[in-house]
């Protein structure tokens, strides 16, 4: 799993079986200080997200897997919006370890 923000929408006029109705979104992958991290990606959007939301994306198979029917041809799929992310306590608590 990793984080990324929403930057814009794809239009697909046509879309492989398993992927009709289905939004996709643009997505710049960023580190936990928001930095960009990484090439702009297309993922499937499984929870709603909007312009500018902090999203939690899944790659690979796990990504494929996020979909009903599973295993549909997609690399990235969005499957949280971030509410919080608290990057101080958590390297706090990685540093007590």
């Amino acid at each position: 799993m990793y984080l990324g923000v929403v930057i814009g929408t794809v239009v697909a006029e046509q879309k492989a079986e398993g992927l009709m109705g289905r939004t996709f979104l643009l997505v710049q992958p960023v580190d936990e200080q928001r930095a960009p991290n990484g090439s702009v990606q297309v993922a499937v959007d499984t929870v709603k997200a909007g312009p500018k939301d902090l999203v939690v994306l899944v790659g690979s198979r796990e990504a494929a897997l996020a979909l009903d029917p599973s295993f549909v041809p997609v690399d990235a799929a969005i499957v949280g919006i971030v509410d919080d992310l608290n990057v101080a306590e958590a390297k706090r608590k990685a540093a007590v370890r």
